[in-house]
């Protein structure tokens, strides 16, 4: 982990106080330590952390990016009900799902048009709306 990488990390759960333990402070490093935005499983992460050497165990992964989505760090993605990303960029922005590699990136927010929402029934309102366009590359 380089220098650069180890303060983005250190700096990014400060902005959040969250207490930066060395497993918070490993997987922020690998989540924007290179000042850019990602989509990740927890499994992924996983990979990469020990492809750095890291040790880290797959619940410690999954804990970690539950308590950086509830500290506001990063926003859970939800495709097919089952299969979750998180993803660095908090802003709300829709995304596109590639089915045939089952990645997430961003889709562009200002092409996006919603015209009307449906009400929200008696007694709720509405949190957000999420937008997953699903993806599959044609063949040529």
């Amino acid at each position: 982990m380089t220098p650069d990488a180890a303060n983005r990390g250190t700096d990014w759960l400060a902005r959040a106080d969250l207490r930066p333990t060395r497993q918070r402070l490993t997987l922020a490093a690998l989540l924007v330590g290179d000042g850019q935005n990602r989509h990740v499983t927890a499994e992924s992460l996983f990979a990469a952390a020990k492809e750095n050497g890291e040790r880290v165990s797959l619940a410690t992964v999954y804990n970690t990016l539950r308590a950086f989505c509830d500290a506001g760090l990063m926003q859970e993605v939800t495709v097919d009900g089952s299969k979750s990303y998180f993803d660095t960029n908090t802003h709300d922005h829709p995304h596109f799902y590639w089915e045939d590699d089952g990645s997430l990136t961003d889709a562009p927010s200002d092409q996006l048009e919603i015209a009307r929402l449906p009400q929200a029934p008696e007694g709720a309102e509405i949190a957000s709306v999420d937008v997953v366009i699903r993806l599959r590359r044609t063949s040529r």
